[in-house]
């Protein structure tokens, strides 16, 4: 697809993203190492402008309205359906989604989780990944998004807290203890992350489930923030909305990525600043392709990235799309930048974590391209190009 034919052909803003996300003719190579060869120096020391200077074309990013990203690295349909049956069965368990397990199914979470992790073939990891993933999406469409499952801005805060004592216990009195866990009892969302968290414990260290636990309270930091637009009835300012993304990016699923894959990135790299600033900007970015292929599914209430440029600045849909994908490779632009950086000096682990976090984007982006979620006419074999 040329890109005459990205800037003629869509007749709707719809039509332009689902174009633009599967479209990898500009795209860069899956593998990292491909862009940033392990131990790459420079005399004097490798900074930001070097590694752009470094990488060349590729740092100038892509024409414009072409997506900075990559594709998948793998697709595994019998392992990505056996992730599905196993978590739509695990779903109807806990009694999420009743009268929903079809549509949840056409999701294809389980596939999600196999294409952002293309070197894990334990399916019982993946599922575990994925059992957390469609907790947290659950929680979104159950407490944020959708009425017609109850949700309640009002109610947002109140919920998320007591919900959060499930992934990291609160330590009440016997007597009150008591009535948290008949609370508990009664929300097919507590359940669902009480479950999904008892399996992600038997692969994650004490240290990375303390990472999740963290990551956890962010993401319903921002979606209470979301709340508390929709109660007061404002759209949030250009920055403000992306503050939220940052707070509410991909990083709650990232954050297991080297969970999966068997490895621990030590603590002093993975809070390291540098490290820190590259994997948030990855998940802000990873959040963006949401943003552009969800809108059309959205109902009007909700907030992307594309209806905040038109209520903030004038855009048109068309336009705000377009936008859209500039700040999302601007990000990319930095993540690879910093990765350049990075892998010059970080560990043999650091390179890996780097790496397969480049590698989860792409995974991504087939996902958003192909599922049932956004494409009813999608099938899981579509390679998005």
């Amino acid at each position: 697809m040329s890109t005459a034919t990205l800037s003629a052909a869509p007749s709707s803003t719809e039509e332009l993203a689902s174009a633009i996300l599967t479209n990898l003719d500009s795209a860069p190579p899956g593998d990292l190492s491909l862009l940033v060869p392990p131990g790459w120096s420079r005399p004097g020391g490798v900074g930001t402008s070097a590694a752009r200077a470094f990488l060349g074309p590729l740092a100038a990013g892509p024409v414009p309205g072409e997506l900075f990203c990559p594709g998948a690295l793998r697709e595994d349909p019998l392992l990505a359906d056996l992730v599905d049956d196993q978590v739509v069965a695990w779903a109807e368990q806990v009694g999420i989604y009743p009268g929903r397990l079809d549509k949840l199914r056409s999701c294809q979470f389980g596939r999600y989780m196999t294409l952002a992790h293309p070197a894990v073939n334990d399916p019982d990891r993946l599922l575990a990944a994925t059992k957390c993933l469609v907790a947290e999406w659950a929680t979104d469409d159950y407490y944020i998004d959708e009425v017609e499952l109850g949700a309640d801005p009002a109610v947002v805060g109140s919920r998320l807290a007591n919900l959060l004592t499930v992934i990291d216990p609160a330590q009440l009195v016997p007597r009150y203890g008591m009535d948290l866990d008949e609370y508990h009892r009664m929300q097919p969302i507590s359940e669902a992350f009480r479950s999904a968290v008892e399996h992600l414990s038997r692969y994650a260290s004490t240290a990375q489930l303390g990472r999740f636990q963290h990551q956890m309270a962010t993401l319903f930091l921002a979606w209470t923030q979301e709340a508390d637009w929709h109660v007061n009835r404002r759209t949030p300012e250009v920055w403000e909305y992306l503050v939220q993304r940052h707070l509410n990016s991909y990083l709650p699923p990232m954050i297991l990525i080297d969970v999966l894959a068997g490895y621990e990135l030590p603590a002093h790299e993975f809070y390291h600043p540098q490290v820190r600033k590259a994997f948030t900007t990855a998940g802000n970015a990873a959040v963006l392709v949401n943003d552009l292929y969800s809108g059309s599914s959205e109902s009007d209430t909700d907030f992307n990235l594309p209806t905040v440029l038109i209520a903030n600045e004038g855009l048109s849909r068309r336009e705000a799309v377009l936008r859209t994908v500039e700040i999302h490779n601007e990000l990319m632009q930095t993540f690879v930048s910093l990765a350049a950086q990075l892998s010059a000096t970080g560990s043999p682990n650091l390179r890996r974590f780097l790496a397969d976090t480049w590698a989860w984007l792409g995974g991504s982006r087939r996902w958003h391209a192909t599922t049932g979620r956004y494409n009813t006419a999608s099938s899981s074999t579509n390679d998005g190009s």
